[in-house]
């Protein structure tokens, strides 16, 4: 039997309510008050589960929709947040189902977005790195690029040199170098950067 080891106040309204399972949650105090919630008392599957759907449900429902008008976010990242702000798994879960089946968060979507936006200036391994962050599966990513990515690596180094004012047939060995160390840590891979520099190593 799971019981309450501890009430603690962390705000004038709230109340951390700490579990000897380790499951803590936070309530209102008024909420605290309605399901007679008090120190060292046991606290039945029956009322956790009633806690759970009349509580944390909702405003896990709620949050995940306020998270989603600010920004867009993958189902991972919307995950991780709501687990963070201390929601329990199960209405975790049921608010991410619910925010999907009105396609409010949309991984694939989200990633299609990301490569039309960023396509110009990010290699394709940065854009498949920076999704891969996000939580977004592989072979989404793969999809999405094949069929959204519609710039070539050289087109898209090209673009960065002149937008840094490089010049290669006045540049020196040094300004060479420099330009090459930032086209790869941009992610571009170092025989499309040697292609598009016109070979400048030989020089």
């Amino acid at each position: 039997m799971v019981y309450i080891t501890s009430i603690c106040t962390i705000k004038q309204y709230k109340r951390k309510v700490c579990l000897s399972n380790g499951a803590d949650f936070v309530l209102y105090k008024k909420e605290l008050d309605r399901f007679g919630l008090k120190e060292e008392m046991d606290l039945s599957d029956e009322l956790y589960q009633q806690i759970v759907e009349e509580i944390f449900i909702p405003r896990a429902k709620r949050r995940a929709m306020h998270l989603l008008e600010k920004m867009d976010r993958s189902e991972k990242q919307l995950r991780l947040k709501l687990k963070d702000d201390g929601y329990p798994p199960e209405a975790v879960e049921t608010a991410i189902d619910y925010v999907k089946s009105y396609h409010y968060v949309d991984d694939e979507r989200l990633a299609r977005s990301y490569i039309r936006f960023y396509q110009t200036s990010r290699s394709r391994m940065r854009l498949m790195q920076d999704l891969m962050k996000k939580g977004i599966d592989k072979e989404v990513i793969q999809r999405c690029m094949e069929e959204e990515n519609e710039t070539s690596q050289i087109e898209m180094i090209h673009r960065l040199m002149e937008k840094k004012h490089y010049d290669s047939s006045n540049a020196t060995r040094e300004e060479k170098a420099k330009m090459y160390r930032f086209l790869m840590q941009r992610g571009f891979p170092s025989s499309e950067i040697t292609r598009a520099m016109g070979e400048l190593w030989e020089n």
